[in-house]
């Protein structure tokens, strides 16, 4: 499961709800909660943020709290 599908389920969001609300396909929803390698676009991550009326920035902030910068 992805960052983006374990922060959906810690909030227990109906995905049926959001597909709707942004249009985003429930397939496409599927992938971005499951598949690792799939990408999220910021265009996506907003119109789920405000489908579930949470701040975008703090979602964003907690699905990619893992991701650090290279140690040069």
């Amino acid at each position: 499961m992805t960052s983006l599908g374990l922060y959906l389920t810690k909030k227990s969001v109906n995905r049926a709800m959001v597909s709707r609300r942004t249009g985003i396909s429930q397939a496409r929803l599927s992938q971005l909660t499951s598949n690792e390698s799939t990408k999220l676009r910021a265009d996506e991550l907003y119109l789920i943020a405000l489908a579930i009326d949470i701040d975008p920035g703090e979602m964003f902030k907690e699905i990619f709290a893992e991701t650090k910068l290279k140690n040069n």
